[in-house]
């Protein structure tokens, strides 16, 4: 095996299996190491464009590059005797090269600016994968909106009877806010779209280094500037982080509901079989287990924000090993983001919702009394705090009809409703789910032609959306390739 090139100068070889095993980051680097072998790349082209590194070496060792990212990096690069993939690597291109040749890569960089580099390159893929995922919930909820918009359900605050409204409503509602998780990661990504690359170990390098060549091959839009802040800052990462705690605190509240709803006592929704399970001992169940699962992933990776945060409060600059426990975390939320995206969207579009079930609950625990009360106010004349007080009476006495409201009223503000001219239509009408949702056509509002509106306007924003994440996917695929036929040129 190849010793760890690092550490054949200043340091021993010699340690406890126990050190290598506790400094070792192998885990979390097999998420970059392609990312690691990309970066390789584009620094050996920038030596040899700059003559920092001859011709004949850098041929040599882009030979070896070159074969490592068509065919894979071999395990033994992962091993826990080197301290970080980074140092398997630089070991295996010297056990290939020879020391005089392949000792010559790391000329000009640090492991500290190679690592950032690795970690931007592998999670802006990442991210327009999550900015992908959430687009395929948003187009699932927007199809499901259309097909409900007059689908009367019950509207819940404190978890109780409310005010009615529409599944599309329902749907649109969550819509919104995965928009706000998609421009939170496109936020965050422009920030994470810059090459820190250059940096070196915090203080750059006394080598004619081209920053800008090798930012461009890489596909990033620019260089992070300050060298120190390039290995040190760790604020965009923790920003992933949080964004991702966030869209999963949503994705809990939303399979908290579905939870509910596929309960026998509620029986709004029937999950498809595919993501339940049943019990071992009880034939009958049918278990929401994927969104249960769900909830529980939502915690660990608001754990894995919470730590994150705590492990950079107390480090000063620059760079400190502290930050390798970061990445762990960081690939833990990427993933379980990515996957659960996934399996929210196929979850709502396979499953069955009982409207009809829905349509029987949107009348109860007198929800229309908001609406009647508006009545009062907006066809007799009563200001709302009266019409509100007279309602919530009339609720208390366990019955809504023209003599309960009279009775209220007179007892209340010594007023007649029926001197006013209210009737028992009047009450009949305000008191219909329809009348109340159809009352409510104001924007964003569960109003049908409101709804639709709504649809139509967040699907031209999907759209935009799609378009934006589509050139993105384009501009890294181009750098790539002007990348690697540049190496495969400089191969020979």
């Amino acid at each position: 095996m190849s010793k760890d090139p690092l550490r054949e100068g200043r340091l021993g070889d010699g340690r406890p299996p126990e050190v290598w095993s506790y400094l070792s980051s192998r885990e979390a680097d097999r998420f970059i190491g392609d990312a690691d072998i990309l970066v390789d790349i584009a620094h050996l082209l920038m030596l040899e464009k700059q003559n920092i590194i001859g011709r004949e070496a850098a041929e040599k060792i882009m030979t070896v590059l070159l074969d490592l990212h068509e065919n894979g990096l071999p395990d033994s690069v992962f091993n826990e005797k080197f301290e970080d993939v980074h140092a398997g690597i630089e070991a295996l291109v010297i056990e290939k090269t020879g020391i005089d040749t392949g000792g010559r890569l790391h000329m000009g960089r640090s492991r500290n600016d190679e690592v950032a580099t690795c970690a931007r390159v592998r999670l802006k893929t990442g991210m327009a994968e999550i900015m992908a995922g959430i687009n395929k919930v948003r187009d699932v909820l927007i199809e499901k909106a259309g097909q409900n918009t007059e689908s009367y359900m019950p509207g819940f605050t404190h978890l109780q009877h409310a005010q009615p409204t529409t599944l599309a409503h329902y749907m649109m509602n969550y819509e919104q806010v995965f928009t706000r998780d998609f421009e939170r990661f496109g936020d965050a990504y422009l920030r994470l779209d810059l090459c820190p690359l250059g940096a070196a170990a915090f203080a750059s390098t006394g080598y004619p280094i081209d920053r800008e060549y090798t930012a461009e091959l890489l596909g990033f839009s620019g260089v992070l500037e300050n060298s120190m802040d390039c290995v040190a800052g760790r604020d965009v990462f923790i920003e992933v982080i949080s964004a991702c705690s966030i869209l999963m605190t949503t994705l809990s509240r939303m399979c908290e509901e579905l939870i509910l709803w596929s309960s026998s006592f509620v029986n709004f929704i029937e999950l498809a079989d595919e993501y339940c399970s049943t019990s071992s001992i009880m034939p009958q169940k049918k278990n929401p287990d994927c969104a249960e699962i769900m909830r529980g992933k939502a915690g660990s990776v608001l754990g894995a924000l919470t730590a994150s945060m705590t492990i950079v409060k107390g480090l000063p600059m620059s760079y400190n090993r502290d930050l390798q426990d970061l990445w762990p975390h960081l690939w833990r939320s990427v993933e379980d983001v990515k996957a659960s995206l996934a399996i929210i969207a196929g979850m709502i579009d396979t499953a069955t919702f009982n409207t009809e079930r829905m349509n029987e609950e949107a009348g109860k625990g007198f929800s229309t009394a908001t609406e009647l009360a508006d009545v009062m106010v907006r066809e007799f004349g009563l200001p709302f705090r009266t019409a509100h007080g007279i309602t919530g009476r009339a609720v208390r006495m366990k019955k809504i009809d023209i003599d309960t409201l009279e009775e209220a009223a007179v007892e209340m503000a010594g007023i007649s409703l029926k001197k006013l001219g209210m009737t028992e239509e009047d009450v009949k009408r305000a008191l219909g789910v329809a009348y109340s949702v159809n009352e409510r056509s104001a924007t964003g509002g569960p109003a049908p032609e409101a709804v639709m509106a709504s649809i139509a306007g967040k699907t031209a924003a999907l759209k935009e959306d799609a378009e934006w994440l589509a050139d993105i996917k384009i501009q890294n695929e181009e750098a790539n390739k002007r990348m690697i036929e540049a190496a495969e040129e400089l191969r020979g």
